[in-house]
């Protein structure tokens, strides 16, 4: 029996308990204390313990965004890469090495289970000279995907946008002779109106830009589909505009109250979302939460959700 396979075996409390208890004994290695439409497709809301619809096939590996787990790994980042494996979870997405060097990072991972095929990095850490240091970092920890998960507010104007769009297929270009792809992660001002009615109606958005002018060769999205729910936007609808684009999404709920929520909590339609996978070209499922009350249990009751689908 493989780490991963055992870690798992050891039953889905233990990780939580272990770090807990370091945190309490102190010992060395210790984690610290660290207006939406109706999405729901008819489903109410409900907790993230009940019963999910069918899913067929269902996910075949299920990941997590690390920014959700941030405090745990801002104090020990093997002991939380192992708590998440225990969970069940089969990838991670970095935000962040929290000050480790990518061979130190990789060799945890390895000794895991798991694997980290994206990370978040800022617009600055792929372009100019910072980026070979990054494609450097990604190869040792196994990046495909560089994505950038935020952009200032001095950027966020059509010229701004197109001007990521650019960098980030610069950016893509060098990175393709390494085999990694960049990509783009929205939150809800993308979908912001930025200028007057475009052809055939509606205003141009931040994020029509980014579609239009990032290189498919190169340049991928992955999208939030909390944060574009919470802008009343419909994925599927994008799905259908621009098929394929999608490889990357983050999981994370809508309550009616516009409240984020873990997966199943909300009322995000996630089995006719999953339907559309193939669609999309969606092939990495990373849980989030940016603000969880607890991260080990917000993650746990998300992979069970997604994992009964």
């Amino acid at each position: 029996m493989d780490r991963k396979h055992f870690l798992r075996a050891a039953g889905l409390g233990w990780g939580a308990a272990w770090l807990a208890g370091c945190a309490r004994d102190g010992t060395p290695g210790s984690a610290g204390e660290g207006g939406a439409g109706d999405l729901s497709g008819g489903r109410e809301q409900g907790d993230a313990a009940a019963a999910p619809a069918g899913l067929q096939p269902a996910l075949e590996t299920i990941g997590v965004q690390l920014y959700t787990v941030r405090s745990l790994m801002a104090d020990d980042v093997a002991a939380t890469l192992d708590a998440v494996a225990q969970i069940g979870y089969d990838e991670v997405e970095f935000a962040g090495y929290f000050g480790h060097e990518p061979a130190v990072v990789r060799a945890w991972l390895d000794a895991s289970g798991l694997t980290a095929p994206a990370a978040h990095f800022d617009l600055g850490a792929i372009t100019g000279s910072a980026l070979e240091e990054t494609l450097e970092a990604a190869a040792v920890v196994g990046h495909r995907w560089l994505v950038v998960p935020w952009i200032p507010e001095e950027m966020r104007t059509s010229d701004g946008y197109r001007e990521v769009a650019d960098l980030l297929n610069t950016a893509g270009s060098i990175a393709a002779a390494a085999g990694i792809r960049v990509g783009y992660h929205n939150h809800a001002f993308e979908f912001d109106v930025l200028d007057g009615p475009a052809d055939g109606g509606g205003g141009v958005t931040g994020y029509s830009l980014l579609l239009e002018h990032l290189d498919p060769a190169v340049a991928d999205l992955e999208i939030d589909f909390h944060w574009s729910a919470a802008a009343g936007v419909d994925a599927l609808d994008l799905f259908a505009q621009r098929p394929g684009r999608f490889p990357l999404c983050h999981v994370k709920d809508l309550t009616t109250d516009g409240q984020m929520a873990d997966a199943g909590a909300g009322i995000i339609d996630w089995p006719g979302l999953f339907a559309r996978s193939e669609e999309a070209g969606l092939v990495h499922y990373f849980v989030e939460h940016d603000q969880p009350a607890d991260p080990l249990a917000s993650i746990e009751a998300s992979y069970r959700y997604l994992a009964g689908m």
